[in-house]
């Protein structure tokens, strides 16, 4: 118990240490000098960004899109930005050369000059000749809520298997938005510029636009293979666990509805926690078990979001494959989130998309000690297999996991053995997969009745009393 005890320290450790140098790269507003002379580079104010969000509203309800709008907020500061103004345009679509409309631009730009912001933030995913346009038009940067969240996931990303899988999604999205600069957008890499080459290496040659795909092709290809090493890694994992017949049980949910709080609360994972979107990336599993002691996991996932862009989904694939392998999902919804109900359609969007929907799911309301008491009852009518806990206060915990215990896949064989005492690791797997309804010692072994799986029932076979 006591080695349980300094493995569980470390690991909450581990996760404070995280929080505390995620923390330490926040700069405070206020606290800095600024030189008037800015010739002097090395020594001027690295400031935020200063953004102006732009929405485009197109159904739904005033509430949504002021929710949505809401949300790229957070991901703007969760970025590092500093959000100065807010604007949406109410249209049937979005405007396919400027997303917000030619009237709605001059209204921005003025809100840009006003504000002296130095980024735009569109609540959309733009294509490439939209974000020229706009920024041709407003004269400061341009970015689309795409972008927004792959540099999120950049900032997060933590393991070698993380970090590949978000280069590969910005390259998938760099790829399709490649430009010139202006008047040199078909710069050629032909004569000296071809690197001195001489005769055949003159004419046309290859532009720099031309380069830079095939750059980022190569190098997306070198991820892919890498991505599929670690996945061969993973997979062994799975199958390890698979053929020891452990269950596995997948937290998900929207971004920051507390999964890591809740994996810290089962399990004593010590994991980072923070309030912001996509704290934590890289995918932690935890062995526990249940109270008449059957083993199974508990594996925390990348938290999702409305629209989540298809290059992390892409290139998360095989992260998000834990939550399509599991036995059960626990769908964390936050009850205190203005919209929850709005949260679980999106979660369901993302993974009926990894072919996550047939798994066994129950709806777990977390942040129960915030949340309005009538929004969680009408979550409650309208989820009737679900729980209502708070991560940070214990309330509910027991009787989710009396719930995820009631979920999980019994063992199909019923046996009756008899083992000898040398036999003690079968007896031993016995109490860690199957479930026990009698256990006898006596002078020619050890009697069990027990319900197991068909893999560890062949493995009986020989001691099965006839």
């Amino acid at each position: 118990m006591s080695e349980r005890n300094e493995r569980d320290d470390e690991n909450v450790d581990s996760g404070s240490l995280d929080l505390e140098e995620r923390s330490s790269l926040r700069r405070v507003a206020g606290l800095s000098t600024e030189l008037t002379d800015i010739s002097e580079v090395e020594y001027r104010q690295l400031r935020l960004e200063r953004v102006v969000l732009v929405g485009v509203w197109t159904d739904g309800t005033a509430a949504d899109a002021e929710n949505s709008l809401a949300e790229l907020k957070l991901l703007a500061e969760t970025a590092g930005s500093e959000v100065l103004d807010a604007l949406v345009q109410r249209r049937q679509r979005p405007d396919p050369a400027t997303f917000i409309g030619s009237g709605k631009v001059d209204e921005l730009r003025e809100a840009v000059e006003a504000t002296g912001a130095d980024t735009v933030i569109c609540d959309g995913e733009l294509a490439p000749s939209q974000l020229r346009n706009l920024e041709d038009r407003v004269n400061v940067k341009v970015v689309d809520r795409v972008a927004l969240i792959l540099d999120i996931f950049a900032q997060h990303a933590k393991s070698a298997e993380g970090k590949a899988q978000v280069e590969l999604a910005q390259l998938q999205y760099q790829s399709q938005r490649l430009r010139g600069w202006g008047g040199n957008l078909s710069r050629q890499a032909g004569g000296r510029a071809a690197g001195g080459e001489g005769i055949g290496g003159r004419g046309p040659g290859e532009t720099k636009i031309e380069t830079d795909r095939r750059r980022i092709q190569s190098r997306a290809a070198k991820l892919r293979r890498e991505l599929a090493e670690l996945r061969t890694t993973r997979d062994t994992k799975r199958a390890n666990r698979q053929r020891h017949q452990i269950p596995s049980v997948a937290i998900a949910g929207y971004t920051n509805a507390g999964k890591s709080s809740l994996l810290n609360r089962l399990t004593h994972a010590g994991v980072l926690v923070e309030d912001a979107l996509f704290a934590t990336l890289d995918p932690t599993t935890r062995r526990t078990q249940t109270s008449d002691g059957r083993v199974y996991t508990l594996s925390d996932t990348v938290g999702f979001v409305r629209h989540l862009p298809h290059q992390l989904v892409e290139a998360f694939r095989s992260t998000l494959e834990e939550v399509a392998d599991a036995d059960l999902i626990v769908h964390v919804v936050d009850g205190s989130h203005p919209d929850p109900l709005g949260q679980i359609s999106a979660v369901r969007e993302v993974l009926a998309e990894i072919g996550a929907d047939g798994v066994r799911e129950v709806i777990v309301v977390n942040k129960a000690d915030a949340a309005d008491p009538s929004v969680v009852r009408e979550i409650l009518a309208r989820e009737p297999h679900a729980v209502v806990v708070s991560a940070r206060t214990g309330e509910g915990i027991d009787e989710l996991l009396g719930l995820i215990e009631g979920e999980l896949p019994r063992p199909e064989v019923a046996v009756d053995l008899v083992l000898p005492y040398e036999r003690g690791d079968l007896l031993n797997r016995i109490h860690e997969s199957g479930e026990i309804d009698e256990v006898e010692h006596r002078s020619d072994g050890t009697h069990v009745a027990a319900r197991v799986g068909a893999g560890l029932a062949a493995d009986l076979a020989p001691y099965v009393v006839e």
